[in-house]
């Protein structure tokens, strides 16, 4: 338990970010959700549009914290491909 004020205020700010991060870690995972939706119904076109709306919400998150740039990069390129190989 905090009992300086600063440590106060301190675990009040993190509370407040923390519920702003996992509101942004819900909303990229709802966009990766509907990129495998699409692949799983096998419709190209819709998948290919959500992923194009997907990745700058991927790199929205980067630039804002919640996620590292390696892990959004790899799961770009994970659904690109995935993406890709329904095409072919």
């Amino acid at each position: 338990m905090a009992n300086t004020s600063s440590a106060k205020k301190a675990t009040r700010k993190i509370a407040r970010q923390t519920e702003v991060n996992k509101s942004r870690r819900t909303r990229v995972r709802g966009f990766i959700r509907k990129v495998e939706e699409a692949i799983a119904s096998g419709d190209k076109d819709a998948a290919a549009q959500s992923l194009v709306a997907a990745q700058p919400e991927l790199m929205r998150a980067v630039t804002k914290g919640v996620l590292h740039k390696n892990t959004v990069a790899r799961k770009v390129s994970r659904l690109a491909k995935r993406v890709k190989a329904l095409s072919a």
